[in-house]
């Protein structure tokens, strides 16, 4: 992994994204690391969108904390109402 002092990071975004397809790099403030150019693959921009966005992380928390204090149902299970309820809707 690189790491540039933000002072010396004079190239363009576009230079330094051709790099991150090497390594990740990490830009530094006074020794800091402020920020981190990656690259991203297999991912379109609502996956990155919601994996940074502090409201959406705080709902995944507490739906987990949730399922693990109440508990949950199968994925299998949860398949098999769905197919229920479709199955009813039809006979109506």
């Amino acid at each position: 992994m690189k790491t540039i002092e933000m002072t010396k990071a004079t190239l363009s975004l576009s230079d330094y994204t051709k790099k991150v397809k090497k390594e990740p790099m990490i830009v530094m403030s006074e020794g800091r690391p402020v920020a981190a150019l990656v690259r991203i693959s297999n991912a379109d921009i609502e996956t990155v969108s919601l994996s940074n966005n502090p409201q959406f992380l705080d709902l995944i928390k507490r739906s987990r904390a949730r399922q693990r204090s109440e508990g949950a149902i199968s994925t299998e299970e949860m398949r098999r109402r769905l197919k229920k309820s479709k199955s009813a809707a039809y006979t109506r």
